[in-house]
C-alpha cells in the first residue's frame, strides 16, 4: 500500500512540474526529510522496537501532537496525531 501511494504522489509530482506548477509536498504522510534512501523512517521504528513497541511509540507520538496543537501546529498538529492513531490501529490489527 506504501508503495502505491508513494508512486501515485510521483505521478502528481511529476505532471505538476510538467505544468511548471510546484510538485505537492505531503508533510503529513510522507514528510520528505522521513525519507533516506527509499526507507521511511516510520518504517525501520516500527522494525526495530516490533509490534507493541511499536504501538506505544504511535501512543506516545499521537499524545506529543495533541499537547502542542493549540500552541504550535494546529489542524496539521491534528492530522499527525490522527496518522499516528491509524498507524498504532494498523499494527494492532496486524497482531491477529
Amino acid at each position: 500500500m506504501r508503495h502505491e501511494q508513494a508512486m501515485k504522489a510521483l505521478a502528481k509530482d511529476e505532471e505538476q512540474l510538467l505544468d511548471g506548477a510546484a510538485p505537492y509536498v505531503d508533510m503529513v504522510n510522507h514528510p520528505p526529510h522521513y525519507n533516506h534512501g527509499g526507507i521511511e523512517c516510520i518504517d525501520a521504528i516500527e522494525a526495530a522496537l516490533g509490534q507493541d513497541g511499536f504501538q506505544a511509540y504511535c501512543r506516545g507520538a499521537a499524545l506529543k501532537y495533541l499537547w502542542r496543537t493549540d500552541y504550535k501546529g494546529g489542524l496539521e498538529d491534528l492530522e499527525k496525531a490522527a496518522w499516528y492513531l491509524n498507524k498504532m490501529i494498523e499494527a494492532g490489527n496486524n497482531k491477529k
